[in-house]
Order: structure tokens, then sequence, then C-alpha cells
């Protein structure tokens, strides 16, 4: 069992994972290598399954955690933070829709969305790591 203060290390690396298959995911499909392609976007959708209840574990275990930060950086936080949430909020039935079009073969739908979706999931995930990063390791809360 992984205690509660190790999750948010756990959904950064999940973070961290799912913006490493969406990149090679993006790869492949540019190569045309398209099983390459669904097993790494399956798994980039998987992991953010994984990040999003540990997450939602967290939360409602620990509640909201505070940004400790002061001076110029308060407002460079909760503008990547905003950012990520709203964007966060928008993604999982973006995804969903952009996976379950590929599965059903329609293609031509599936990469009018998709070209929406991979920005918006990739900024989520690297913006999810820069958070945990500032808010868990550059101004740790004393616990």
């Amino acid at each position: 069992m992984i205690s509660l203060s190790a999750l948010p290390a756990l959904n950064a690396s999940l973070n961290a994972a799912s913006t490493l298959f969406l990149l090679l995911g993006y790869r492949f499909i540019r190569q045309r290598r398209i099983a390459q392609h669904k097993a790494c976007m399956l798994t980039a959708f998987a992991l953010s399954l994984a990040f999003l209840v540990s997450y939602l574990t967290y939360h409602f275990q620990v509640g909201s955690v505070p940004f400790r930060g002061t001076g110029w950086i308060r407002p460079v936080y909760f503008t990547i933070l905003i950012s990520h949430t709203v964007l966060a909020a928008l993604l999982p039935p973006l995804a969903l829709v952009t996976l379950v079009r590929a599965l059903r073969q329609q293609f031509d739908r599936h990469r009018r969305l998709a070209r929406w979706t991979l920005p918006i999931w990739l900024y989520v995930s690297v913006t999810g790591i820069v958070v945990y990063w500032m808010v868990y390791r550059l101004y740790p809360a004393a616990w």
C-alpha cells in the first residue's frame, strides 16, 4: 500500500509517463506506424486514468494544498494553475471522444479532434508536473 504522502510524487510521475507516451504516439503516427501509435495512446490514456484516480484519492483525503510561495512567483503559479485546471476539466471528455473515434475507425473525425486534444493533453500533463514541483518541492508545506 502506498502512503498518502507519496501520492503527489506518484501523480507527477504518472503525468511525466503520460507525456512521454503522448510524444512517442505522435512520433509514431507521423511515421505511419499505426500499431505503435495506438499502443502509446492507449498507454497514455491508461496512465492519465490512473493519475485521475490517484489525484482524487489524495485530495479527498487531504483537501486543498496551499501554495506557500510569495512575491512574483504567486501570480506565475496561479496563472499556470488556472490554465491547467480549466484545460484539465475539458480533457477527459475530449480524450475519451478522440479515443472512441479512433477505436470506431472514424479516422477523419479522430484526426480533426486529435489536433486539439494532443496539445491540450500535453499542456495539462506538463503543467501538472510544474504545479507539483512548485507546491511540493519549491515551496513545500510543513506536514
